[in-house]
């Protein structure tokens, strides 16, 4: 694993040169899925560090979702706006990314997954929208930091009882306080219902990069921070978890209901992120193999499709200057390409098949069925929202009299379909490899 560190770092000498930059990042990621033997049990053993079938996908993903943000991020260097200190950035979140997704130990893991905040909070700072921007950094912060202070409390009482920080190593009698702190700051990362208020307000501010690493990578710390935390929280998992469980169904339902009446493009996708993290929840906290295999899938499906939706928003916004659904009508009359990548994305957004958000959803659904045939109104009502919000979405944009004003837009250029595509081609084709993802144990 030290290889790939230590080859990010070497990133930082191509910050002259962005296609440089963007091809070596391509390449590295590809490297690294590739040329690496995946088991059930961790490997890449060395030091601190280890690689099992979960953190191989989620820095998988992280390599290709950070490539494509060079990619929808060519305005930056067209207008050179900053651009060296945007791919300094981008290297700083690699690195912090990497390590999170890598490291064995607890309190490496809490340091890393702090400090791939502080990228994030530059990307909305540095290069955001409007002057709220300033707000929404300051939620992503407090959100995020005041319910992480009990898990480092938490991690100091784990050390002390064990003597090891080590995932593998651990084994004690845990308690309610112990069990609510170390998995507080997840629920809030993912985000959890009800304290999911700082997602939609960073991604309506931040620019494409930042809402395509908000919406592909950092909300899949929670997910993978709580199958972390769970080997060795697996008594307290079936004592609590048909309250974290009934909490997101009820909030998969009322937040797909919410997205219905959104008027904001980015802040409609960003809302439709906080209902499928509410699944993903859900698949984990039942604590069977169904669900964990089912979250890991369904994380990465949302990774890729919900970035996708948003650098299709983003070419909108490039060309009218608004994000509001009243003004975004009747794009097919002028952008009849990305009207079909619009609809396949919509549909995907939906879980239709081949896309791994179907096979994801297939795999939670079942387990929670086998958890509590109660379930079943809550999945069957939110499955119908989320399809009923995707159609919403694609109807509302495609169809329509166009703005006025907007008559001088122009179809997508070669760079924006392959930017596009390099996110709906690994959505849909990596159902035919599935098998890999069934060795989670």
């Amino acid at each position: 694993m030290m290889k790939y560190l230590i080859s990010s770092m070497f990133l930082i000498l191509l910050m002259n040169s962005w296609y440089l930059f963007m091809l070596v990042l391509m390449l590295m990621g590809f490297y690294f899925i590739f040329f690496n033997l995946i088991n059930s049990y961790s490997t890449m053993l060395s030091g601190s560090f280890g690689l099992d079938i979960v953190s191989y996908s989620l820095i998988g993903l992280t390599y290709w979702l950070l490539f494509l943000m060079v990619l929808a991020s060519y305005k930056i260097y067209y207008n050179s706006n900053n651009s060296k200190e945007f791919l300094f950035n981008l290297m700083f979140m690699l690195m912090a990314l990497l390590m999170t997704f890598s490291v064995d130990n607890m309190l490496f893991f809490y340091v890393f997954f702090e400090m791939s905040l502080i990228p994030t909070l530059f990307l909305i700072f540095g290069w955001g929208y409007q002057p709220e921007r300033l707000t929404a950094g300051y939620y992503l912060i407090f959100y995020t930091l005041f319910a992480s202070l009990p898990m480092l409390l938490g991690i100091f009482y784990v050390y002390k009882m064990v003597a090891s920080l080590y995932f593998w190593l651990i084994m004690l009698d845990v308690n309610f306080y112990l069990y609510l702190s170390m998995i507080l700051a997840f629920l809030v990362k993912m985000p959890m219902v009800f304290v999911h208020y700082w997602l939609p307000k960073a991604h309506v501010e931040a620019p494409i990069s930042g809402s395509m690493v908000l919406a592909g990578i950092l909300l899949k710390l929670g997910g993978y921070g709580l199958l972390r935390m769970f080997l060795f929280l697996k008594d307290y998992v079936e004592d609590f978890s048909y309250f974290w469980v009934g909490l997101s169904l009820f909030g998969c339902l009322m937040i797909s209901s919410l997205c219905m009446s959104q008027t904001d493009i980015k802040s409609l996708i960003a809302y439709s992120s906080v209902s499928h993290m509410g699944l993903v929840i859900c698949g984990i906290m039942t604590g069977n193999y169904l669900g964990y295999i089912g979250s890991l899938v369904l994380m990465l499906g949302h990774g890729f499709c919900s970035s996708a939706l948003f650098c299709l928003a983003n070419l909108v916004y490039e060309r009218t200057h608004s994000r509001s659904l009243l003004i975004n009508k009747g794009l097919i009359t002028f952008m009849p390409g990305m009207c079909m990548l619009w609809f396949m994305l919509s549909a995907n957004n939906m879980a239709s098949p081949p896309s791994i958000n179907l096979l994801g959803e297939i795999y939670i659904i079942n387990s929670l069925m086998s958890w509590s045939y109660c379930s079943w109104f809550w999945l069957m009502v939110a499955s119908f929202l989320s399809c009923g919000y995707s159609i919403y979405l694609f109807s509302i944009t495609q169809h329509g009299v166009m703005y006025g004003g907007g008559y001088l837009v122009t179809e997508g250029n070669f760079r924006e379909y392959i930017l596009v595509l390099f996110h709906f081609i690994p959505l849909n084709f990596l159902i035919i490899k599935m098998d890999i993802f069934c060795l989670f144990v």
